[in-house]
């Protein structure tokens, strides 16, 4: 699969999606999302992949933005149209993606950029990185979730103050907000990735996926996320992987999840 502003590389089980156009410092356009959601969708159908790691190319930004140029002149149902698309084929389908995905944040995480870590399950930050919601200084809202999701992630009070100020937070203050999981050094930011991907690893996916499910309901409205838990847990007893989990609990071995 050809990708112009994207690269995506599966290796040991893992696949890295990258944003590469560093000349923009990986804003976000209409083409770009749809590759993004292709390369999702070739992941999500790879048995060969468990855990998808998004970045971005370069030292400098993860994504910084969407490409402001591209919709400057949008007019009120061109809009509506571009945040009903973008959050339908990438940001809400990477947030219910069966399999972990991890924003690993090395720069500029602003505007559609933050909105996209935070459509990740969870997020590793470097020191350098910028965290942002800009958009009320250009006369716009987040389109892309970001009014839903930071709140989850920060609370109401500091999301508000974020969205209304348009201020850029750093790294430190990020992890503070419980915005990111992890903070690093921009060189040990692969390795600390692969760290948390290898214990991911050594667990059953397929639990993993039932939990991502559970952990999401209880976000939607009208949805029980008890009652899906409840559910889950029960089916999980009738999967080989609960078999092997127990059996190799009780005989004190390490599992081996197919």
């Amino acid at each position: 699969m050809n990708f112009e502003n994207i690269i995506l590389q599966v290796e040991e089980k893992v696949a890295k999606l990258v944003i590469n156009r560093p000349k923009k410092l990986n804003a976000l356009n209409r083409a770009t999302l749809e590759e993004i959601h292709n390369a999702l969708q070739a992941c999500k159908i790879n048995e060969d992949v468990k855990v998808v790691v998004i970045t971005g190319a370069g030292e400098k930004a993860f994504v910084a933005g969407a490409d402001i140029a591209e919709f400057a002149n949008y007019s009120v149902g061109e809009g509506k149209d571009l945040a009903a698309k973008g959050q339908e084929l990438v940001f809400d389908f990477i947030a219910n993606f069966p399999k972990p995905v991890i924003a690993a944040v090395n720069g500029f995480a602003l505007g559609g950029g933050l909105e996209l870590a935070m459509a990740a399950h969870f997020r590793v930050a470097s020191t350098n990185a910028k965290l942002g919601l800009p958009e009320t200084s250009l006369g716009v809202i987040p389109g892309y979730g970001g009014t839903q999701r930071l709140p989850q992630l920060v609370g109401k009070g500091r999301a508000m103050e974020m969205i209304m100020t348009a201020k850029m937070i750093s790294a430190e203050e990020a992890i503070n907000y419980g915005l990111v999981n992890h903070v690093c050094e921009l060189e040990e930011l692969e390795g600390k990735v692969n760290g948390i991907v290898q214990k991911i690893l050594n667990n059953s996916l397929q639990a993993i996926e039932s939990a991502i499910k559970a952990v999401n309901d209880a976000y939607v409205d009208g949805v029980n996320g008890f009652e899906s838990e409840i559910d889950a847990f029960g089916k999980a007893f009738g999967t080989s992987d609960f078999k092997e989990g127990t059996t190799a609990f009780l005989n004190k071995q390490k599992p081996d999840f197919k």
